[in-house]
Parts: C-alpha cells; sequence; structure tokens
C-alpha cells in the first residue's frame, strides 16, 4: 500500500474502537473525571430510595457522618428474613436484654443508633467515647460482672454516642474494644487492664444506672465523665469494723445451721472476727489474696481446737459441738461470688475469663485449706478428738434455721457493700433458698446437690425478676442469698478426714462439696436465663428467634 492510500493518523483505529455499526459510549464531561470504583456499571440503574439502604455501588460517606450521623450502618445486604426489629428506647426493656442482643448479632444486622434530634453531625469525639467505654467496662469488671454483662455495657455506651460498628472484648484481666469509621477506613482500637479487682456492690449499681442513663440519651458525654468520677471517688457505704461484725454474724448464723448452739454462735463469731483483721493486717502489708485466705482461716480452726480440748471444763458445756466453730468460719471464706461469676461466663460461652475464674476460685479454696489444714495437724497432735460426723447434725428447730439463713444472708450482703434499699429483698430471697432446701431436702429426703440446685434456680429466678424491676444488676440480688447454701460442712469434712489420712472419704467430701458449689453456679445461671427467655418484653425481638449466647456448633 502506498503512503497516499494509508488513512490519516488521527482515522486510525484503536483496537478498543468497536467495529464498524457499533455505536461509540457517550464521552466523560471532561478529561480529568474519572470513573469511582463504587460507580454503577454502564447501563444498570440504581434503585431510587433513601440513601440509608445503603448500595454495594454506593459510595460511603466520610468518617464524621459515616460513623456519627449514620453510625455505619449502612449496610449493603440484608438478611433473607430479615433484620429483627429492637426498640431501644428507655422503658421497654431493661438495657442488659437490649444490648446483649444486639452484640450477640453479626455486625452487618445491628440496626442504626437511635440517636437524639438535636445531636451534631459530627458526634462527640471518638477517642473520648472509647475511653468512657473501657472506663465504664473496668469499674463492672473489676467489681465482679460477668463478661458478657460488661461487653452489653460497653457496646451500649459506644452504641449511645452514634458508633455502630463497635465490637468489645473482654477477658479476665483486659478489656478492649475497636472501632472501624467504615469500610474504606482503617479501624481505631483501645485497650485497659484491670490491676485491682474489689466488691463493692453500690458502685457497681451507680455504675448500672449511669449505663442506663447513657443508653437513653440522658446523660451527655462531660456529664458522664463527671458522674464517672464521682462513684470512682466515693467511700464504701460499710465502715471496715461494720464489715468486720458482718463476718462475725454470718460465721456465728452458719454455726446455727449445722446444729449449733449459743455458745457455738459467740465462738464461731469471735473467730471470724479475729480472722477477719487478721486478713485486713495481711491485705495492709501487700500480702497476695493467697495468704489473706489462709491467715483469715487459722483462727476459726483454733477457736474450734479449743472448743474440743476445753468443752468439759466448762459448766452445762457437755455438748459443744467443735466442728460447727470452724464450718461457720469456713462459710465466712468460700468464693461464692467468684465461683458464679465463673461459671456464668463459661454457660455464656467466654472460656478464657470462666477458666481464669474459676482457677482464682481453686486458689483461694487452696488456701483456706492450707490455713485450716495445718491447725487442724496441730490440733490432732495436741489430742483434739475431731468428729466429723458433728457439723452434720441438724438443728431440731427450723424457724431457728430459718432466721439463721436470713441473717447470714443479710451478713453477707452487707460484706459486699450492698446498698441499704437491697438489702431486705436480698435477706428475703436468702430465706426462701433456705426453704426450698430444707422443704427438699430434709423434709422429702431429696439429694442434696438436686436440692441446691432448685434453690439456687429460684434464687436466680427471684434476683432476675427484682434486677429487671429496678433496672440493676442482679449480683446484689442473687451473690448474698446463696450464703446458706454454699457448701461449708462438706469442705471441712474433707478437710478433717484428711488430716486424719482418710484420703478417699476426703476426695468423696470434696466431690461432693464441687458438686453442690456447681449446682449453686449453675441453678442461679438458669434461673436467670428463664426469666429472660419467658418473660414478655415489648419491643425487642420475637422470643422464637432469641440467640444463644455463643454459638459454637451451629446450633
Amino acid at each position: 500500500m502506498s503512503d497516499e492510500e494509508k488513512p490519516d493518523s488521527d482515522e486510525s483505529r484503536s483496537e478498543f474502537t468497536p467495529p464498524v455499526g457499533v455505536p461509540l459510549p457517550p464521552a466523560p464531561e471532561s478529561d480529568s473525571s474519572t470513573t469511582s470504583e463504587f460507580a454503577a456499571p454502564t447501563g444498570v440503574e440504581l434503585p431510587a430510595g433513601p440513601e440509608a439502604e445503603g448500595s454495594a455501588f454506593t459510595a460511603p460517606a466520610s468518617s464524621a457522618a459515616y460513623g456519627a450521623g449514620h453510625g455505619g450502618a449502612g449496610n449493603a445486604f440484608t438478611p433473607p428474613d430479615g433484620i429483627p426489629v429492637i426498640r431501644l428506647t428507655k422503658g421497654v426493656v431493661p438495657w442488659q436484654d437490649r444490648m446483649r442482643e444486639l452484640v450477640r448479632m453479626p455486625v452487618t444486622e445491628r440496626p442504626v443508633p437511635e440517636l437524639p434530634a438535636d445531636k451534631p453531625e459530627a458526634g462527640p469525639p471518638v477517642p473520648r467515647v472509647l475511653d468512657l467505654t473501657l472506663r465504664i467496662g473496668e469499674l463492672l469488671l473489676a467489681g465482679g460482672e460477668g463478661a458478657e454483662d460488661v461487653e452489653a455495657a460497653m457496646f451500649g455506651v459506644a452504641h449511645a454516642y452514634g458508633l455502630a460498628r463497635v465490637e468489645p472484648t473482654v477477658t479476665f484481666t483486659l478489656l478492649g474494644i475497636s472501632y472501624q469509621p467504615s469500610l474504606v477506613e482503617p479501624p481505631l482500637s483501645a485497650s485497659r487492664t484491670v490491676r485491682r479487682r474489689g466488691t463493692d456492690y453500690t458502685r457497681l449499681a451507680a455504675v448500672f444506672q449511669l449505663v442506663d442513663d447513657i443508653t437513653a440519651h440522658e446523660a451527655t458525654l462531660e456529664d458522664s465523665y463527671g458522674r464517672l468520677a464521682t462513684i470512682r471517688r466515693n467511700r464504701h457505704p460499710y465502715s471496715g469494723w461494720v464489715l468486720t461484725g458482718a463476718a462475725g454474724l454470718l460465721a456465728g448464723s452458719a454455726s446455727i445451721l449445722v446444729g449449733g448452739g449459743p455458745l457455738i454462735f459467740f465462738a464461731a463469731a469471735l473467730a471470724a472476727m479475729l480472722g477477719d483483721r487478721l486478713a485486713w493486717l495481711c491485705a495492709g502489708r501487700g500480702l497476695p489474696e493467697f495468704y489473706q485466705f489462709a491467715a483469715a482461716a487459722m483462727p476459726a480452726a483454733a477457736m474450734g481446737i479449743v472448743v474440743n480440748l476445753y468443752a468439759d471444763h466448762l459448766p452445762g458445756a457437755t455438748d459443744l459441738q467443735a466442728s460447727a466453730v470452724i464450718t461457720g468460719g469456713l462459710f465466712t471464706l468460700l468464693p461464692g461470688r467468684a465461683l458464679v461469676a465463673g461459671v456464668q461466663d463459661g454457660l455464656t460461652g467466654f472460656y478464657i475469663t470462666a477458666s481464669a475464674r474459676l482457677l482464682e476460685v481453686m486458689y483461694l479454696v487452696v488456701g483456706i485449706v492450707f490455713g485450716v489444714t495445718i491447725v487442724l495437724y496441730a490440733g490432732v497432735r495436741l489430742g483434739a478428738d475431731l468428729n466429723p460426723e458433728q457439723a452434720l447434725r441438724a438443728y431440731d428447730h427450723p424457724w431457728v434455721q430459718l432466721l439463721s439463713a436470713m441473717s447470714l444472708t443479710l451478713a453477707f450482703a452487707v460484706l459486699l457493700q450492698c446498698e441499704r434499699s437491697v438489702l431486705l429483698l436480698a435477706t428475703l430471697n436468702g430465706g426462701v433458698a433456705w426453704t426450698v432446701y430444707g422443704v427438699l431436702h430434709q423434709q422429702l429426703g431429696a439429694n442434696p446437690v438436686a436440692a441446691t440446685a432448685a434453690a439456687a434456680g429460684l434464687v436466680g429466678l427471684f434476683g432476675q425478676l427484682m434486677a429487671r424491676y429496678r433496672y440493676a444488676s442482679v449480683l446484689p440480688y442473687v451473690t448474698a442469698a446463696i450464703g446458706p447454701l454454699l457448701p461449708g460442712s462438706a469442705t471441712y469434712f474433707g478437710l478433717l478426714a484428711f488430716t486424719q489420712n482418710h484420703t478417699a472419704e476426703g476426695f468423696a467430701s470434696l466431690t461432693k462439696a464441687a458438686a453442690l458449689a456447681l449446682a449453686v453456679a449453675i441453678g442461679v445461671n438458669l434461673g436467670g436465663e428463664i426469666a429472660r427467655m419467658f418473660l414478655k418484653t415489648p419491643g425487642s425481638a420475637d422470643p422464637a428467634r432469641r440467640r444463644a449466647a455463643k454459638r459454637t456448633r451451629g446450633f
């Protein structure tokens, strides 16, 4: 082909030019315009509707508008059966139930945060919201709250301030939270370590009230920080000497439950108060809790040895039970709070936290065993004749035992630093627990483990009802009420059998004690789950669609 027959350069055909007869696509408005990866392909029409429905081809907004204005809820996919309707307003259901249900949802199915109409477009600063969330979770976890409720509280605080794409994480001593502003931005993460744990249910109730106000949009970020600082500064409602007197009342009441009389009551109370002061001294010296519990267990065992050795020399004291003194002291020290929290975390799927809590329980129990065994060995060498069967003799007056169980619960509630308005309800709940156990085991002859589980189940049920009525934590109503059900006598029986070289009997008794402890914890958790499962909660999701705590096998 000659040069004259060749086409001009601007008429030359590119390999991207369509064949003859195929129209060219429309040219862009300007050469500088580019095609976004979120733009719809040519010829595809997007469905009409608000941007909140979220198309897969719609570009996400900026981080401020996406996180605060929309809550990050522009989901590209909708579940086949639809997103369940969950009303997040106050007065419908407790915030624990609302936020627990949201935490169990996948992030793509969570509803948009319900923000007030006067909320600014940009929303609060994300780092401050994450910091407040971690501080609230720290107080709850340090107070003994279950890991799932701590996660629900953290999610509720962040969700209330407009952070929808948040994922809280709770372990035994570490709290973490991650927030992703949008799908195209990196997540922001923060963590906080729980250094010290203490029992103060009054402070726990104040934190629950703060979370309730935050989730109802009744507290601004600055108000929440101020109230949280006030909660941290508040003193305990009861002084140290009041707690020491409560420990004595608890031990004396427990000695009555296992057949002790008035003299045994005062001996057990005196030993428990000495042990409490000794534990305070060890704590002031910075000794770990293991040695504190070992030291607190020694006076009760020593008082039992003294009563056994010198009972014959006391006028009118021919039937004193030294074993009841030691058993009463063990009731004061058994870590029922940590046991219930550990089993609850295991049942709800937080296995790492549950393992750590149960390991803590084991260390504390070993400390008690260490302190009691040393004194019992010394007493046996001195000629003390300790009969373990004495601790199992029941008192002949059920009404006296009922009053003792209620006074034990009252003392336990004071030791847990419960609010004064909670003391009466917790005491009545403990009386119900002992009545059910006494009727099933002592009157009908039921197995003690089954009777304990049934009584603990009612404690959990009534405690959950009280907590839901007052929009508060269930722990103050439950933890103290299980005090009469703790396996103090079985634990002492096993320790004494080991000191007398009866290994088989000792293992059998300690196994029974462990079974009773697990029955208490599982019964309390089951009662609470029954209350949440069958009570009608208007505005929440259908009970038939209620999600499991942590699905591990796809059920």
